[in-house]
């Protein structure tokens, strides 16, 4: 059975920092395209980063570049998404994602939520001004 656990939410001010960690299991970690998502209120469900094991490679939205960083632990089949420099507007519910070979220079794919067959239930992050 595949799982993905988010864990790492909680509430920071302005300027601060979380860091969230996605504990898979399941599957091949490898083969995998692992992406985080985020949704605010009331707004549609967006890609923040991708990520895989294979080589490493990353893809991060505009919005979040420089200031997150995806990386992960093969040996224990987990993504981190380090978060700095936060804003208000990170706010929302972050969820990971999994999808087969998804590789993240295929932007068109990564981008999308519904290519993505496994997701986690989600952890919540508020930003304060």
């Amino acid at each position: 059975e595949v799982q993905l656990v988010e864990s790492g939410g909680g509430s920071v001010q302005a300027g601060g920092s979380l860091r969230l960690a996605c504990k898979t299991s399941g599957f091949i970690f490898d083969d995998y395209g692992i992406g985080w998502f985020r949704q605010a209120p009331g707004k549609e469900r967006e890609v923040v980063s991708c990520i895989t094991a294979s080589d490493g490679s990353t893809y991060y939205a505009n919005s979040v570049k420089g200031r997150f960083t995806t990386s992960t632990d093969n040996a224990l089949n987990t993504v981190y998404l380090q978060m700095n420099s936060l804003k208000p507007e990170d706010t929302g519910v972050y969820y990971c994602a999994a999808e087969q070979y998804l590789h993240p220079d295929f932007h068109l794919q990564v981008v999308d939520p519904g290519v993505y067959d496994y997701w986690g239930q989600g952890t919540q992050v508020t930003v304060s001004s």
